[in-house]
């Protein structure tokens, strides 16, 4: 690692927890066993969080629905958690729509679905 990209103090924090996750469950549940579990293990390393944050979404300014993200820590970076075999583009799609949705820079998707913790950083490049 050893290079430091904006909040990577937070993203480091994220990912050392998730790990701890990961290497106590392993991989085959569901996502909201491993949700809770990472708000746990957030708490208990100090780092503030809200879970299942909620944000409407606009289209030609007219609201169109919802989206939730799994996680926003510290106000800064949005968490978005999966459960399954394999990430793919449509992942990536996602959580690089609810940067721009939840107007953020960073986040991070990652998934507890595969045999070793995968996770990846995002950078919105339409961020103000």
């Amino acid at each position: 690692m050893g290079q430091n990209y904006k909040y990577s103090d937070i993203t480091g924090a994220i990912i050392g927890s998730a790990m701890e996750v990961h290497s106590d469950l392993g991989n085959g549940f569901p996502e909201v066993i491993y949700q809770r579990s990472l708000a746990i293990e957030l708490k208990n390393n100090g780092i503030n969080f809200n879970r299942e944050v909620s944000m409407p979404l606009y289209y030609k300014g007219k609201s169109v629905g919802k989206r939730r993200a799994d996680f926003l820590v510290e106000e800064k970076v949005l968490v978005e958690l999966k459960a399954i075999s394999e990430i793919n583009e449509t992942h990536y799609n996602q959580i690089l729509n609810y940067l721009t949705a939840f107007q953020l820079e960073i986040g991070l998707l990652i998934n507890f679905g595969e045999n070793s913790l995968n996770f990846k950083r995002f950078i919105n490049s339409n961020f103000r």
